[in-house]
């Protein structure tokens, strides 16, 4: 009764903003489908371990025991599977993330892909895809797109109870790199689900968002289709700016990018102007990601390591789906 997993961290390229109504249900509707990478670098190592003789869930993460919300989050995505497995035992769960946490680097979207696989795999279950990517989402949005390596897209659905809103692999032959340019520390100040909920809320800009989204994802998949990474750095760098936009414009507005940031978005277009191909993206956090040639990726990673403030580079390559490192016998 006891199983680990892997799962790797993915970026959006076109990106996973606000939620649909899902009458309270808590099924964590996305309001626009998304295109994503997932990358090799970074990602979450979980252990669910279930007792017989346990009251309650335990959460221990790098290392610290963890209480409050963070506890209360993980118990209530092992209440969906221990619906699913018919059976009330607890578990521990130790969890080691090779990414900052809350930082705008995915975090959660390793983390709760890994811990859907862990706890399935624990409490006796094994979940084909599409169905782990469904239970995955309910835990984090993001989380749906780990289940699967390389380029992945994200159904938004249209089931009320969010049974086509799943992920799924798309085949390319579009060969990039993305250089991660950590460009703060510390988590963030506004986390992803409050502010997509407060932009979705208050931002003249969401309805439009939603609206022109279809087009990006229509765009960035013809790119992939013709393996064109200029096309595709182009469609990504207009979803991420869009994005953002609802949070300069929501009331009270909000901000994710830092002096430095902006200095790295300014040094990825200094590029483009000096004949490289880099095109930037960014989620919810200051950190810039810039998608590149896996040929430029160095030349990019030492423009990006000189830009002032900038505390570390990472070239990350397209990276595989989550697995099972342990599973019970």
């Amino acid at each position: 009764m006891r199983a680990t997993a892997y799962a790797h961290t993915n970026i959006a390229l076109v990106k996973y903003w606000g939620k649909r109504d899902d009458g309270g249900r808590g099924l964590n509707l996305p309001a626009v489908g998304s295109l994503s990478l997932t990358l090799d670098r970074f990602g979450t190592e979980t252990t669910v371990e279930l007792s017989e003789t346990e009251r309650h869930d335990h959460l221990t993460l790098d290392g610290v025991e963890r209480t409050g919300p963070e506890l209360e989050r993980v118990s209530a995505f092992l209440d969906l599977v221990r619906g699913q497995a018919r059976r009330e035992l607890h578990a521990r769960v130790t969890s080691r993330n090779d990414v900052p946490t809350a930082a705008g680097l995915a975090s959660s979207a390793s983390a709760f892909c890994a811990l859907a696989l862990a706890a399935t795999r624990a409490f006796g279950l094994t979940l084909d895809g599409c169905n782990l990517s469904i239970l995955a989402r309910q835990g984090s949005g993001s989380a749906a797109r780990s289940v699967y390596g390389g380029f992945v897209l994200m159904h938004r659905g249209q089931a009320e109870h969010g049974e086509d809103c799943f992920a799924e692999p798309l085949p390319a032959a579009l060969d990039v790199r993305l250089v991660v340019v950590r460009c703060g520390s510390g988590p963030k100040m506004v986390g992803s689900t409050s502010g997509m909920g407060h932009a979705q809320r208050t931002s003249p800009y969401f309805p439009a968002w939603v609206a022109t989204h279809a087009r990006d994802l229509d765009d960035a998949r013809a790119a992939l289709a013709a393996a064109d990474l200029p096309k595709l750095g182009e469609v990504m760098e207009h979803s991420t700016f869009k994005m953002h936009a609802t949070t300069f414009a929501a009331r009270p507005p909000f901000f994710y990018p830092t002096s430095t940031t902006m200095a790295a978005l300014a040094a990825v277009r200094e590029l483009r102007a000096g004949a490289v191909g880099a095109w930037a993206t960014m989620d919810a956090g200051p950190h810039v990601k810039v998608l590149c040639a896996p040929g430029d990726a160095t030349r990019v990673a030492e423009a990006m390591a000189a830009v002032p403030g900038v505390f570390g580079v990472d070239v990350a390559a397209p990276g595989p789906g989550a697995r099972v490192l342990e599973a019970p016998a």
